[in-house]
């Protein structure tokens, strides 16, 4: 079907200004309500609800048309009475009918509630439910703020290949595939390409997807995940913790100002704007849960159920510094005046770990030595470690879960509500 007249105004853009104008909407039908002498339509678009009159020379038509079918009309905007709603659309044409073919597979308006999997499974009509599209449009927002902040910081956005031909951090949760007669990976992060971007880019940063062949089946993980990795010369790891939190305020601040967040009622990212984010030490959190009755010795990594106690004194954000170097890849930097500590930190809410990060090995004799050590070939980080021959600065960068600071800023408890088609061990549709 061709549309013959194109919309000229979204739901946001009518108010007392658009009283008298004929306007052209689209949408899809929400509710119909007939009062009898006069049928009043909900028409919904992406930026909110319209409340369309329909007089009784147009009743049939309105009647026959089925709920969440999507619908182009014109008519004349006028001052309206009901509660709440400032205009109307008096109906002058319905120009065209989609019509919705019932039963749906879920109810879009969230009266009737689904399963996440349900919901997932019908995810584009899903979006039509405004709480849910909500979190999306929360989504758009952080990454334009992402890029202008890192913008701001004289970083540049790149682009790393994703099909590769040895592991990036040396594990060994990759998905592995024939490529023309050869094995191949999919990246599970941009790290090695970002360190040797910075020999002439200066100040690197991607937002992209990668993959991690991890068997977990929580709320926090998925196999593919969106991660904001940044890189850059000649800055140490509390440069980069510094960059971070700007980045994250000048989020929460954007979307409390576009009032897609409410921060008196989210009081985790709140606080976030009223101080600068705390620091603990590893050594500190080890102390802290010993005394809380947690019994874990010093260098031991911290397990899932030791980060939830400390997430129960600490629930918002804070920095966690000075790891012992063996619990960290081989390109994480020792501190100078303690070669069994690494410079390096990892960005907490709670016990959901955000960001990991830090200062980075560029003496690649001593990389070579941490790959040793961790049971790695260094032949086979041999493309990698010939740029550090070429005049490799010193440098520091993270990788932040894109995916995980959507769950803080939208208050959600699931990685697969923030996400619009999640992959995990069990999903792989739509």
């Amino acid at each position: 079907m061709t549309i013959n007249s194109k919309r000229s105004h979204y739901s946001n853009q009518l108010d007392e200004k658009t009283i008298g104008k004929h306007v052209t909407v689209g949408g899809w039908v929400e509710d119909i309500r007939d009062i009898g002498k006069i049928i009043f339509m909900i028409i919904r678009d992406i930026t909110g609800p319209m409340q369309v009159v329909i007089n009784q020379d147009d009743f049939s038509q309105a009647r026959e048309i089925p709920r969440q079918s999507s619908i182009l009309i014109s008519g004349l905007v006028q001052s309206s009475k009901a509660k709440g709603k400032r205009v109307e659309i008096k109906l002058e044409n319905i120009i065209s009918i989609f019509p919705a073919q019932h039963p749906l597979p879920i109810d879009p308006t969230g009266r009737v509630e689904s399963s996440i999997d349900k919901r997932i499974d019908s995810r584009a009509l899903d979006l039509r439910n405004p709480q849910v599209s909500k979190v999306f449009l929360i989504r758009s927002k952080a990454l334009e703020v992402i890029r202008r902040t890192l913008s701001d910081n004289h970083f540049i956005e790149v682009n790393t290949p994703k099909i590769i031909g040895s592991a990036s951090e040396g594990g060994s949760n990759l998905f592995s595939f024939d490529y023309f007669k050869k094995i191949a990976f999919l990246a599970q992060s941009p790290q090695l390409y970002k360190e040797q971007l910075i020999l002439a880019l200066d100040r690197v940063f991607e937002i992209a997807p990668y993959f991690r062949a991890e068997n977990s089946n929580t709320v926090r993980h998925l196999t593919e995940f969106q991660s904001v990795d940044i890189e850059a010369a000649f800055v140490d790891y509390h440069e980069i913790m510094d960059i971070m939190e700007e980045t994250i305020k000048n989020i929460i601040k954007e979307l409390t100002n576009s009032n897609l967040v409410n921060i008196d009622k989210n009081e985790t990212i709140k606080s976030v704007l009223q101080s600068k984010i705390p620091e603990l030490t590893y050594k500190e959190c080890i102390q802290e849960l010993n005394s809380n009755g947690e019994k874990i010795e010093y260098g031991d990594d911290l397990s899932d159920s030791s980060l939830r106690k400390l997430g129960q004194s600490h629930p918002g954000f804070y920095f966690i510094t000075e790891w012992p170097l063996k619990l960290k890849p081989f390109y994480i930097h020792e501190k100078e005046d303690d070669e069994f500590l690494s410079n390096s930190f990892d960005l907490q809410v709670g016990y959901l770990e955000l960001i990991s990060g830090g200062t980075r090995q560029h003496n690649p004799n001593k990389i070579r030595k941490r790959l040793q050590e961790q049971g790695l070939n260094p032949q086979s980080f041999s493309e990698h470690l010939k740029t550090f021959e070429w005049g490799m600065p010193p440098h520091s960068g993270c990788g932040l879960g894109l995916d995980r600071l959507l769950m803080v800023l939208t208050n959600s408890i699931n990685i697969r509500d923030v996400v619009l088609y999640p992959r995990d061990p069990i999903r792989l549709t739509p």
